[in-house]
């Protein structure tokens, strides 16, 4: 999130309120009740037997306010987060606290995953006041929805030097009724303070190299050189960066990007971010070793590590980044996922029960060595650094796991052969799993989103491409298939998520771009046009719905929704925050469709959206790596393999799974049957060359660059080397 500079802080307006003590309560006009119940979301439905009379979002707790004359209580959180559990079971289940809210305010309560909108709006309102965010967010409203002070987790009392809701709640109703032009003056500052930091960070400008460059650069001066990752605290394991990364190493040989993406990727690997036992990857880190992590596992970091991993591995062959993806994909069938109707699941969470903080992931020494062997506890002792006080400073004594040393080294110190050291190692991860396998395991929310679907439908296409593995493939249609029967509308466009049986939350931008690359990437592993036209129809319908006619780019959702609070607010942005922003997908897809349909427009677009921010994307470092992928797969078209055979003939299947399997991200690969395609649905370059085929008879394969092509080739080891190599800078060859 770009930093805004806080307003004037709210202890001042605190000080202008009558002191704490003589505050009176306010009088129950109404009997407030909770509501939350029957809510799609299981956040909402946990915290239906809350004493606070919660509200969801909607009309209903802003006419209540209005004509109660309240300010607004905004709760946003998850359920995989944990201290959102906290605040929930010390805070909102304080007898005392319920009353104070349910006599002096109205209170919403908001899922951030189901509602992203709702929540990147009074992230920056906070921001904007504190200079913090983060989960849970704490806001407070007035009655139009406008924020006026926030912050994140507060405890029934005064504690850690921090005001408790005891203390806080009532000084802020008091402020309301008696200061209601401060609360009124702030809440208008932050809303110019945002619109304001909109206007600086939509600045146009010329869509040239040098935004590429702003952000590589970028990327080394923020490198950690000792510990892998951006920065020097916490690390989030975001993809953008990474991907960045290994495209300029394709394109241009930059030994740099290869190093800072492999020692990133190493370290976290090898970190406690990774659940050595079941394979996917935590949230962030909390320490700038990656050590330490909050335990929620999201499925969209999952997806950006295995499509990152992927590429790590094609560009080094590197064995334990493809153990990782197998890691990856093991967990995620197993947990999040639904093998049998297709889908992938949101998240599962960090917590086991109330009070606990990672307990079914983290392990004390005399756990190791109760579910060991003498040998594997020795070997897995050394290997995850175990001690008797463990590396957890919430619960002293629990170790999460974290590689820190080698075999090798383990073998050394034991004096046994490195074969044996790997061979306990092994054995004594199967065995601690299965111990884990017997405690409670935490939540697993089965909310398929559609975005993140998309997501990961495109990371388990990405692995079948690499790995050849058939059931990631069908998996990944099926998914898809999923998608477009459960979460599409009857006019076209998608719904965001889909719970109890039911598609709710009409979708954002988001939704429509993650779902149509995954729709592009399934026409190439396919070759059928049904996807190909459905993802056109997706970006079609997004460009109607979304695009920003006035300014280009998308704003993130519908204008006839903005009807609450900041919602009338548009908003439009191109920062990465966590996945890469929707607008950097949105300009790679209709890139695409460019290049698959010969729809110019398509290029025209991305062109219009990618200037939209160009004037202050390189002030944003990392941060806008996605942009800036987008910017170089813009200016420097992918490598477009097209491969014209029947996809019955195993001839044309050899060069179709070459193309698929070379390491150039960004590719494009389609194949195209002589018998049915027309030559308008080619590329102009290569057009004449179905007539040849299709009197020849052999299938072949064209590498094309731009309005570049190579000669056609029969072979597919010529093939998959001209995939990686044509019109690189690493590569002098061109071919007419």
């Amino acid at each position: 999130m770009q930093p805004h500079r806080p307003l004037t802080p709210f202890a001042i307006l605190i000080a202008l309120t009558i002191a704490a003590t003589s505050f009176s309560p306010g009088v129950a006009e109404v009997k407030l009740t909770n509501k939350l119940a029957t809510a799609a979301s299981p956040y909402l439905r946990e915290a239906a037997t809350q004493p606070v009379a919660w509200y969801p979002w909607g009309k209903e707790p802003f006419r209540l306010a209005k004509a109660l004359d309240r300010p607004i209580l905004l709760d946003i959180g998850a359920i995989w987060c944990h201290w959102c559990h906290v605040m929930d079971e010390e805070t909102y289940s304080n007898p005392e606290v319920a009353r104070l809210i349910n006599d002096n305010f109205i209170a919403i309560k908001v899922d951030r995953d189901e509602r992203p909108d709702i929540d990147s709006r009074y992230q920056q309102a906070v921001h904007a006041l504190t200079g913090a965010g983060g989960w849970p967010l704490t806001v407070f409203l007035n009655a139009g929805g406008q924020a006026f002070y926030g912050g994140g987790t507060f405890f029934p009392d005064d504690r850690y030097g921090r005001i408790g809701f005891k203390t806080l709640l009532p000084r802020i109703a008091l402020a309301y009724r008696q200061r209601r032009e401060v609360v009124q003056s702030t809440a208008e500052k932050v809303q110019h303070a945002l619109a304001e930091a909109q206007d600086k960070a939509l600045q146009s400008g010329d869509v040239s190299p040098r935004i590429v460059e702003a952000a590589a650069q970028a990327l080394v001066e923020g490198f950690d050189e000792s510990n892998g990752g951006f920065g020097r605290g916490a690390k989030f394991p975001m993809g953008s960066p990474l991907e960045l990364a290994l495209r300029l190493y394709a394109e241009k040989g930059d030994e740099r990007m290869l190093r800072l993406a492999t020692k990133t990727l190493d370290a976290i690997a090898n970190g406690g971010i990774h659940d050595h036992l079941g394979g996917g990857f935590h949230r962030y880190a909390t320490d700038p070793a990656w050590e330490i992590p909050h335990f929620e596992i999201l499925d969209y970091v999952n997806s950006q590590l295995l499509v990152a991993y992927l590429h790590a591995y094609q560009a080094t062959q590197k064995p334990t980044y493809r153990q990782v993806v197998e890691g990856v994909v093991a967990y995620t069938n197993l947990v999040l996922s639904d093998q049998t109707r297709g889908g992938f699941y949101a998240h599962q969470d960090a917590d086991m029960g109330p009070g606990d903080d990672g307990g079914y992931y983290t392990w004390t020494v005399k756990e190791v060595k109760a579910a060991l062997s003498k040998e594997e506890a020795e070997v897995l002792i050394r290997y995850y650094g175990l001690t008797d006080q463990g590396n957890m400073a919430t619960t002293p004594g629990r170790n999460v796991l974290r590689v820190v040393t080698t075999p090798e080294a383990i073998g050394r110190g034991l004096s046994q052969p490195p074969a044996k050291v790997q061979a306990l190692l092994a054995s004594g991860k199967h065995h601690l799993r299965e111990v884990r396998d017997k405690r409670k395991m935490p939540l697993v929310d089965r909310t398929r989103f559609a975005d993140r679907n998309g997501m990961m439908i495109s990371a388990y296409l990405e692995a079948y491409e690499v790995l050849g593995r058939d059931d990631l493939k069908a998996f990944a249609l099926k998914s898809l298939e999923f998608l477009l029967s459960h979460l599409r509308a009857g006019d076209g466009t998608l719904y965001h998520a889909f719970s109890q049986e039911a598609a709710h939350v009409p979708g954002f931008l988001g939704d429509h771009v993650w779902v149509a690359k995954a729709l592009l990437q399934a026409f190439q592993v396919t070759g059928e046009t049904r996807y190909l036209t459905a993802a056109r129809e997706l970006m079609d319908r997004a460009l109607r719905t979304f695009w920003d006619s006035a300014g280009g780019g998308f704003f993130d959702l519908k204008s006839e929704r903005t009807d609450l609070g900041p919602l009338k607010r548009p908003s439009k942005s191109f920062e990465d925050t966590g996945p890469s922003s929707p607008n950097a997908v949105a300009a790679q897809v209709l890139d695409q469709l460019a290049y698959l349909t010969n729809v110019q427009v398509y290029h025209e677009r991305a062109g219009q959206l990618l200037q939209a921010f160009a004037g202050t994307a390189p002030s944003y470092g990392r941060f806008a790596a996605g942009y800036a992928l987008a910017v170089d797969l813009h200016l420097h078209p992918p490598a477009h393999a097209v491969i014209i055979g029947s996809r019955s003939d195993r001839r044309t299947l050899a060069l179709w799974r070459a193309a698929l399997a070379a390491f150039r991200p960004g590719k494009i690969v389609a194949v195209y049957d002589p018998a049915s395609v027309k030559p308008t649905d080619l590329p102009p370059a290569v057009a004449g060359a179905m007539r040849a085929v299709q009197v020849g008879g052999v299938p072949q394969a064209y590498i094309c660059v731009g309005d570049v092509c190579s000669l056609p080739t029969a072979e597919p080891k010529e093939v998959g080397t001209l995939v990686s190599t044509f019109e690189t800078a690493r590569s002098s060859a061109r071919s007419p």
